[in-house]
């Protein structure tokens, strides 16, 4: 009977990716086209392995995020000072219980910087090694469509809307939402997520669940995720889809993103929100 959005804990992987680079952009250090050298797809830390599912070389920060590189968002965070990137994360909403007061809520895990090491900073930065909630993943990825705008959240329907706080600069903010575009665009991880008529952004996320002894991480268990927003001109709606122990395929572009479409699609259609992109145009049989 308990609210799974509210009061589970899990580790987000990568949809904590778009967080990590806009603290490098806010860091003042990057651009969205500065060069991150990924070779070769790999990268060790202490006794830990960061790896990348192919070598992706030369990635820009709008890469990153597209080919979801755990080794480019590990060098992000490591270049900056050490709690550059858990702050960040407190700041937007991880770690602590929101505004819901919902009974039972989970406040998440998140270590402060001066408590962790380089392989586990690097980790943090792709989204192991900290817990958030749905609701907390769906708060920052409002905020990131919202010009960095964090609105209290609210179960109930208020008579006026509430007065939001400013987080993230807003150019900042809109940067990230672009690059989260891309990501269901040709080439991205999430294709699958792409709704005729709408521009939809968002990040996929693939984790491998803790071991029942909690000793270590399981070899054949996965947690798979799709973060997102639509319409990316307007936004309206975010939406967070967590499938636990996927058969077969188990990759959040995979798994998750194309239930994402299913139910945004229709909710936007509830909504009657308007289309923000041409339809496709049917193909020529000619």
């Amino acid at each position: 009977r308990r609210n799974r959005a509210v009061t589970d804990m899990f580790e987000p992987g990568s949809t904590m990716k778009p967080f990590t680079v806009a603290a490098a952009l806010e860091s003042g250090k990057y651009t969205a086209n500065t060069i991150v050298n990924t070779s070769p797809g790999s990268m060790r830390l202490g006794s830990h392995t960061i790896r990348d599912t192919h070598n992706y070389g030369a990635l820009t920060l709008t890469g990153i995020i597209v080919k979801s590189s755990n080794v480019g968002s590990a060098k992000l965070a490591l270049s900056l000072p050490k709690d550059t990137v858990p702050a960040f994360f407190r700041r937007v909403g991880f770690g602590h219980r929101s505004d819901v007061k919902f009974p039972g809520e989970s406040s998440g895990l998140l270590y402060s910087g001066d408590k962790l090491n380089p392989s586990q900073l690097g980790t943090m930065s792709c989204g192991c090694g900290l817990n958030a909630t749905v609701l907390q993943l769906a708060q920052g990825y409002a905020m990131l469509a919202n010009h960095g705008v964090e609105m209290p959240l609210s179960l109930r329907k208020l008579e006026h809307a509430p007065e939001g706080k400013q987080v993230l600069d807003p150019k900042i903010a809109d940067q990230v939402l672009l690059m989260l575009e891309q990501v269901t665009m040709p080439g991205g991880t999430a294709t699958q997520a792409n709704i005729p008529g709408y521009r939809v952004g968002g990040k996929t996320g693939t984790a491998h669940k803790l071991r029942a002894d909690r000793k270590g991480y399981s070899n054949n268990e996965y947690r798979a995720l799709f973060a997102g927003v639509a319409p990316v001109s307007d936004p309206r709606l975010a939406m967070i889809i967590v499938v636990e122990n996927p058969q077969g395929r188990y990759y959040g572009g995979l798994v998750a993103a194309p239930v994402f479409n299913r139910i945004m699609q229709e909710s936007l259609r509830l909504l009657n929100v308007p289309l923000d992109k041409p339809l496709d145009s049917p193909k020529s049989n000619s």
